[in-house]
């Protein structure tokens, strides 16, 4: 998954509930790795077979025994070891005399005639796999040559936890090593992997291959872990920090590849000059594959075709922007997720949210023209409303212990409601303080893992605003409020009373808790409505504030840009008073859309008004029906009160 659009289709959602309430499934017991063994370096070697789809590997690991132990506990699924010894540093070799498989777990169990004493040593492990048709893991992808021929590339897909099918290993996102990497791959093929390559000679058994070795990776977890073998063509290009940029593509396709480079190749100064922390390699490949199941990986990128290449005569604007979100998506998780991984996968939407943010930040960098905010709330901050008003949503962060439950949570709420409140975050901290609690955070966490919490602690020392207190109420519990608001003239103020409920979009919420949150709030009025004249926190049920000098023929609109993660219901009077601001177009279009956005929720609750539903989303989006517009506002005063 990478941004919505990515997503495979919801299954079909049951129909709610009288009051919301989560619905999570069953968890499943689950134990992580003991701590006993833990690599500092591996060293593998794979030798792909592309015509049985089979592979050898070796794996030479330099460990570290912390408790004395006679067995080493490692991940590992659909391989099967031949022989595996351990060698304390100086000493004997002793070999395993026992492979115990739980293939449930996904683990193996090495047991060792004698007790490993506390050091370092070398692990040796042979071992050979399949290259699956699962997409996931070390698995096969078809392709056709340009002469029609069908062939095979091997190409690895292992977040979150599927790099335990390549090889065996310590598959957690803190247990973190360096990798030197080899590939024994035929002499006519493309073969890649996170580092630059430092050798090619051919391999003594077969004139027909070679092995590649490629240089020493920073400390970083096995799911980054990538290797492709294949046949591409590629563009290349420098940044301007002097990162060597190449998009690998399908042969014959190479100029379709020219706009990701281009992106790419802006996109690295910028997050460079935004976290103030450089791009830790000295090379980034991205690859158009074939049949790809997800898009997300380590420091050599995968992605489906689709998400990379442009035919510059045949393509739209759409799917121009498209590209530029999904490179600016995954080249973020270079220091976001890369550089600063998650503790554990409870902590993943983070990673995903705050990457479904950036890269639209990026963009709208890069292009400016594009407009692509107004977007990202008609995509992501809609479609995530609409998803989190419903009785079966569930918090952004959910509890994850058996890794098998992180797909449950690579939804929209994660990536998208997950990047809403990220938005809103960064909107109530300010661009500066925002950048420096972020500069912060990686500098203090880089080649380590940190937690959700360690982030905001980052963000409330710089900003001195309670960032985790507000934060909470939007990540560990589901939905989101309806703030009621009405005004009162008195004299030349305005006193607005604001009233917070949960929304539901099964009606109103009947139960009997009170779900509160901390809700930054932006006021404007007609007389500059793209700057906000007041901001305030929510952090209460019911509010009461003063606009000064807000003369009675003003209007005032919450939540300018449509940043915060709330509906707003206004009174009779306050939606009156916006339609003059409608019809001229000096509501800008983002806050056109989502007082759109709000209306056509309120009127969900009516069975019955389908058409005038559907009028509300032609109005006030279309403004060039101006004599509609009268009618469905009075309709929607006439309804929501």
């Amino acid at each position: 998954p990478l941004v919505p659009e990515t997503l495979p289709s919801p299954p079909p959602l049951p129909s709610p509930s009288p009051r919301c309430s989560p619905a999570m499934p069953e968890k499943r017991p689950f134990e992580r790795l003991p701590a006993d063994v833990s690599p500092l370096n591996y060293g593998l070697c794979l030798k792909p077979d592309l015509i049985d789809f089979t592979f050898e590997g070796k794996l030479e690991a330099a460990v570290q025994v912390k408790n004395a132990t006679n067995q080493i506990v490692m991940n590992c699924a659909d391989i099967d070891i031949i022989t595996a010894s351990y060698a304390p540093e100086g000493d004997e070799e002793v070999h395993a005399t026992g492979f115990n498989y739980q293939n449930e777990d996904e683990k193996v169990t090495l047991s060792f005639p004698s007790t490993l004493q506390k050091g370092t040593g070398t692990l040796k492990i042979d071992f050979v796999g399949e290259l699956n048709d699962k997409m996931k893991g070390f698995y096969r992808s078809k392709y056709t040559t340009p002469t029609g021929d069908t062939r095979y590339a091997a190409v690895t897909q292992f977040e979150a936890t599927d790099a335990r099918r390549a090889f065996p290993c310590w598959d957690e996102p803190a247990i973190k090593a360096t990798f030197d990497i080899s590939l024994v791959v035929p002499k006519d093929r493309v073969a890649l992997s996170n580092m630059n390559v430092v050798d090619r000679k051919p391999y003594p058994d077969d004139e027909n291959l070679v092995e590649v070795k490629f240089a020493r990776t920073p400390i970083m977890s096995t799911y980054l872990v990538a290797f492709v073998v294949g046949e591409y063509d590629f563009v290349e290009a420098r940044s301007l920090d002097g990162v060597l940029v190449r998009v690998y593509t399908p042969v014959g396709k190479a100029e379709q590849g020219k706009f990701a480079l281009e992106v790419a190749a802006k996109t690295l100064p910028f997050y460079k000059d935004y976290f103030n922390v450089p791009y830790p390699l000295p090379k980034i490949d991205l690859i158009a594959i074939a049949d790809f199941a997800a898009g997300k990986f380590s420091f050599s990128l995968n992605y489906r075709e689709t998400a990379l290449l442009i035919d510059p005569k045949n393509s739209c604007s759409s799917s121009r922007q498209w590209v530029a979100l999904v490179v600016g998506h995954e080249l973020a998780h270079q220091w976001f997720g890369n550089l600063v991984t998650m503790e554990w996968w409870t902590h993943l939407w983070l990673n995903e949210g705050f990457a479904s943010w950036i890269e639209y930040l990026c963009v709208d960098h890069c292009f400016p023209e594009y407009d692509i905010w107004t977007q990202f709330v008609s995509a992501d901050y809609t479609r995530a409303q609409e998803l989190d008003a419903l009785d079966n949503s569930h918090p952004i962060e959910v509890s994850v212990g058996h890794p098998s439950e992180v797909d449950e949570i690579f939804d929209a709420i994660s990536y998208s409601k997950g990047a809403s409140v990220i938005r809103m975050l960064h909107d109530y901290i300010g661009d500066e303080d925002f950048r420096k609690g972020m500069n912060l955070y990686l500098k203090k966490f880089q080649q380590k893992n940190a937690a959700t919490e360690d982030l905001w602690e980052s963000l409330e020392e710089v900003s001195g605003k309670p960032i985790a207190a507000v934060m909470n109420t939007w990540t560990k519990q589901m939905g989101f409020p309806l703030i009621y608001v009405e005004a009162e003239q008195q004299e030349d103020d305005k006193v607005l009373k604001l009233v917070q409920k949960k929304f539901c979009a099964s009606g109103p919420y009947t139960g009997e808790d009170l779900p509160m949150w901390m809700v930054p709030i932006s006021i404007c009025t007609s007389d500059d409505p793209t700057c906000a004249k007041m901001q305030i926190l929510m952090d209460k049920p019911e509010l009461t504030l003063v606009l000064k000098d807000t003369k009675p023929d003003q209007w005032v609109k919450l939540n300018l840009g449509t940043v915060g993660f709330y509906r707003t219901q206004y009174s009779p009077d306050m939606l009156e008073s916006l339609i003059p601001a409608i019809k001229d177009l000096s509501l800008p279009p983002v806050d056109r859309l989502g007082l759109q956005n709000d209306l056509f929720s309120l009127l969900h609750k009516q069975a019955d008004m389908q058409e005038e539903k559907n009028r509300i989303e032609r109005v006030l989006g279309a403004i060039s029906q101006p004599e509609l517009i009268q009618k469905v506002l009075t309709f929607a005063l006439s309804v929501s009160h």
